[in-house]
């Protein structure tokens, strides 16, 4: 039986750049109730965006090739990148993060509020686990895993240059470790356990570091779980690994 082309599985493989993943990706009705969500806030909105036209469409990752770097999230905000069509743009939690780039020097500018702000990125990728905003911020295990292969794609296409994962929270580190094996090859047991400022690394091969920091969430800054302080000292350790 032929998959559809919906399919991430049947799809990612053949993919031979970055911006063809991108497409890609921006082109998947994989999952129903994630395309169902995406396109009912589209056209619910949010009131102070009411004059905004909405992405509503899966949110490919942001950055150039050659990333040292690559920053692994959890899926798009609803009124942040499902709105802007960029991850982590237009949210709260991408406003804590651009800033902290940009104070490690691997971003332009420290704001980041639609695709057209000038933003650029130096030898980092950001990319997310799940590529459509689910419900609740809460993909299902299917909806996971039907989106794996987009992300076990893209970090095959950075491979080559890929020295450090920063996984923002217990969902993504956990959705490292099937591309660790899909990638490069290697199973890791038992599996680490997932904290801030957690690190992981290959101890041979190319297999990029896995670094731990909790999510960049208001739940995480406005409680102070995560500070400024804290995110500043992962991006920097990051950066001496990757060299960059």
């Amino acid at each position: 039986m032929t998959r559809p082309h919906t399919d991430p599985g049947f799809v990612a493989p053949g993919l031979g750049s970055l911006a063809d993943l991108d497409d890609a990706v921006s082109d998947c009705f994989a999952c129903p109730r994630l395309v169902e969500w995406r396109e009912e806030v589209a056209v619910t909105k949010r009131a102070s965006f009411r004059d905004w036209t909405y992405w509503a469409r899966p949110v490919p990752g942001f950055g150039p090739e050659g990333a040292r770097i690559g920053i692994l999230g959890l899926a798009p905000a609803a009124h942040g990148g499902n709105r802007t069509g960029r991850v982590f743009t237009g949210d709260r939690s991408g406003d804590v993060l651009f800033a902290a780039l940009h104070r490690a020097g691997l971003a332009n500018q420290p704001t980041s509020v639609s695709v057209d702000d000038g933003l650029t990125l130096h030898d980092t990728r950001i990319f997310a686990a799940v590529r459509c905003a689910p419900p609740a911020n809460a993909p299902t295990p299917a909806e996971r895993d039907t989106c794996a292969p987009w992300l076990h794609r893209e970090v095959e296409l950075l491979r080559p240059s890929l020295k450090v994962v920063i996984a923002l929270g217990g969902f993504a580190w956990a959705a490292f470790w099937p591309v660790l094996r899909k990638v490069y090859g290697r199973t890791v047991t038992p599996r680490p356990k997932f904290g801030h400022g957690a690190l992981w690394q290959a101890g041979h091969g190319d297999a990029p570091a896995l670094l731990g920091c909790y999510h960049v969430s208001q739940q995480n800054t406005f409680t102070g779980k995560l500070t400024p302080v804290m995110l500043d000292d992962v991006l920097a350790r990051a950066v001496a690994i990757a060299g960059a």
